[in-house]
């Protein structure tokens, strides 16, 4: 079972000068406290997927990890690790890896500069082919490196025994009999185990795919191949798209693997297969994947996707905090991030939770963080929150900071000239950091000649919205909060105000005043006054953020107050949950710019639109959502235990206003977690489509306790594209599950 040569060949990477050093490997510091640096070998292992170092503890295994996990490498003393555990002189030696999910940094040192960027680069490039691939390709080295576990011997040839592993590895629970009828008919050689092509057949009967076969047979109506205009009457009748003979002769071009047939313009079944698994024929617009919207409306018109506490990697109480969340959540598209600041030692503030044991991190690394990723996923402003608990003094060194990080970045006076009576929009902020935060006085100030000031503001926003327990609410008794100047100047279009109800909002506050909104409250005014809640945002802007209460970090459901109009919807990013699954599939469109144009009746000032009523209005666009749940490919196991199986059952919702929200879910399908099928059938009525999600996920069913989560897509309803579609999984942490999928049928019609 030579593969090698075959990953190298998927990856694009055969004659790779990076890819022969990666394979040959070297040694490396290991960081992992000021005493703790030790060397190791590393090297990218024969698979290309899996990096391998040695373990010099006795009992010890040698231990891998997968490619796959990398989020980053990143050059440089960047994390929290390197910047306490080693001197500024190694700086250009040192890097870097990131990995998905919770898993900590691996920190390391190269002998020098040069080897530390060919390390950098050699990672670099081969996550990114990774990322690249197909998901055709993805299955197959999912498939070649189980039967490679399963090779026990390494003989490069599997025995029926061999054979049955690798099947409860993929997730099937095969029977014996059906096991050894696939074996006999692969074991063409009579010898009692698979070698070669023998392997290569019997994966190829494995991978079939019966209900993509009967939907290429209906269509393939050329010598048993599709022609072009087969492709057309099956693209235009099924998928529900406007195509040309144009079109399909560019998918022949691309997909075709058959030279022969590419040659004779046909699509031949395996061509289909690959096509069928494009970004282009999937769930998603295609076109939702790119920047669709009109970016040029006023900030305000836009949700927004917006963390709190993004300094914490974990819970509130005693969780880490660290540069790397602010990291995570900006790669993430999130674009108001929070900054929770205490006074610190050696005049330098500090981020972290107050009165916990949280611990801490420096303000200037926090900004250098946020700086540098910033707009590696999305180019549109990033909002800095400030809760500012420091004295003047310090204050100072904030401002300082921020000026001197951010550079001409920070928007530090309105955009234009005089004084603005509207947001600017996301387009004209492009590349931009706004602060939000305390201010001493009106905007309008800055503009008059002999400007007024308070000396002193009210407290933090979260303390004023009542977020504390009534015993610090004692211990501070409404102190007021010193302001120094150069860093309430930095508070342009986000001055943080009390909120004293609507009517006074709209006769006292200007445009730039915003308030935020404790979750109890704000879900009591979007159940009340939801249209009042809709015509304050139209103006202004409101964030809304986790109750005190949640010291574990869990986040309340975010749609009832995107109904309501609310830009900024804070979750605790570093917490793995359906409100976090719902919220990423909310700005999984429009390029994961992290801003999502609200729906049309959102912005008009005449709106009569209330979500919980529902009266009549443009917002009304009854459609029907027709679901089918053909089959899934490729589950991943629940629990790590080889002789588990998965019994997968699917869950559809609808979220978005209350006459929209539904749920209904198939049969668990008992013991395949490799290729499931259903064929069942849901509807929906959806009244609101513009505000309305779909939800797919997928479970282990368990009879005696909660079902178990094995993955989750999560889009919005108008980005669906209709026909059959394969649905891509993201695993808990919002990663995607490399070769696992599910297969679907859906049609949107209007309703009667």
């Amino acid at each position: 079972m030579e593969t090698n040569g075959l990953e190298k060949k998927n990856y694009g990477m055969e004659n790779d000068t990076d890819l022969q050093f990666l394979l040959k490997g070297g040694d490396l510091l290991k960081v992992r406290s000021p005493s703790w640096k030790k060397t190791r070998y590393f090297r990218l292992m024969d698979d290309c997927k899996t990096m391998w170092r040695e373990s010099k503890k006795i009992f010890k295994t040698n231990q891998t990890f997968v490619i796959n996990d990398i989020s980053a490498v990143r050059m440089g003393r960047q994390s929290d690790g390197l910047r306490k555990y080693t001197e500024e002189q190694v700086e250009n030696r040192c890097f870097s890896i990131m990995f998905k999910g919770h898993r900590k940094n691996l920190d390391l040192i190269a002998s020098s500069e040069d080897e530390a960027r060919q390390w950098v680069n050699s990672l670099q490039k081969i996550v990114s082919n990774m990322n690249n691939l197909s998901s055709q390709k993805n299955t197959e080295h999912w498939l070649f490196s189980c039967l490679r576990k399963s090779d026990e011997n390494k003989d490069d040839k599997l025995s029926l025994s061999e054979i049955k592993d690798f099947l409860r590895r993929i997730n099937v629970e095969v029977d014996d009999d059906f096991a050894e009828l696939l074996f006999e008919k692969c074991d063409k050689s009579n010898s009692g185990y698979l070698a070669g092509e023998e392997i290569q057949h019997f994966y190829n009967l494995l991978t079939h795919r019966e209900e993509l076969d009967v939907i290429y047979g209906e269509y393939a109506k050329t010598t048993g191949f599709m022609s072009p205009q087969n492709l057309v009457d099956f693209l235009i009748k099924e998928q529900i798209e406007k195509a040309t003979l144009a079109d399909a002769h560019n998918i022949i071009h691309k997909y075709e693997p058959d030279e022969n047939a590419k040659e004779k313009k046909l699509l031949s079944k395996d061509g289909f297969l690959m096509y069928m698994h494009q970004p282009e024929a999937l769930v998603l617009n295609p076109d939702h994947r790119e920047v669709y919207q009109d970016m040029s409306q006023p900030l305000n018109q836009y949700f927004i996707s917006s963390s709190h506490n993004t300094y914490l990697m974990e819970d509130q109480l005693q969780g880490p905090s660290s540069t790397e969340a602010y990291v995570r959540a900006l790669l993430k598209s999130c674009r108001c991030v929070e900054l929770d600041c205490w006074d610190g030692s050696d005049e330098e503030p500090e981020i972290y939770h107050g009165y916990t044991l949280t611990s801490k991190i420096l303000f200037k690394d926090a900004i250098k963080a946020i700086k540098e990723y910033a707009f590696k996923t999305s180019d549109y402003p990033v909002i800095l929150s400030l809760e500012n608990h420091c004295s003047v003094k310090q204050q100072e060194v904030m401002a300082h900071h921020m000026s001197s990080i951010l550079g001409s970045a920070l928007v530090t006076s309105p955009l234009g000239d005089g004084m603005p009576t509207d947001f600017p929009s996301p387009e004209a902020l492009k590349g931009m950091f706004l602060v939000k935060g305390k201010r001493l006085n009106k905007l309008e100030a800055s503009f008059a000649a002999e400007a007024n000031e308070d000396v002193d503001a009210d407290m933090t926003e979260e303390e004023e919205s009542g977020d504390e327990d009534e015993e610090q609410e004692k211990n501070k008794k409404k102190k007021k909060l010193k302001l120094a100047k150069d860093l309430s100047d930095m508070v342009v279009y986000c001055k943080s105000v009390h909120f004293n109800g609507f009517e006074e909002a709209r006769q006292n506050l200007s445009f730039y005043e915003m308030s935020s909104f404790k979750e109890q409250k704000a879900m009591g005014l979007a159940e009340e006054s939801a249209n009042s809640y809709i015509h304050h945002n139209m103006d202004k802007l409101s964030r809304v953020y986790p109750a005190g209460s949640r010291t574990n970090s869990s986040n309340y459901n975010p749609v009832p107050l995107w109904n309501a109009g609310c830009q900024m919807v804070a979750l605790n990013f570093q917490t793995t949950c359906t409100d976090m699954d719902v919220n990423q599939g909310r700005f999984l469109v429009n390029g994961k710019s992290g801003y999502i144009l609200k729906p049309a009746y959102m912005r008009d000032v005449a709106t009569e639109f209330d979500p919980i009523t529902l009266t009549r209005g443009d917002w009304l666009k009854h459609k029907t959502l027709h679901v089918m749940i053909v089959s899934a490919q490729q589950l991943p196991k629940v629990k790590k235990k080889i002789s588990s199986i998965v019994d997968a059952l699917v869950k559809v919702e609808v979220y978005g206003v209350p006459d929209d929200v539904a749920e209904k879910k198939t049969d668990a399908v008992e013991n395949n977690g490799f290729n499931p099928q259903w064929n069942e059938n849901f509807q929906f009525d959806v009244y609101v489509p513009e505000l309305a999600l779909v939800r797919f996920t997928v479970e282990d069913h368990d009879s005696t306790s909660s079902n178990e989560f094995i993955g989750q897509y999560t889009l919005p309803f108008n980005s669906l594209k209709m026909g059959y579609r394969h649905v891509p999984l993201h695993n808990k942490n919002g990663d995607v599950l490399p070769s696992a999928g599910l297969f679907v049928h859906i049609m949107v019609v209007d309703a009667e």
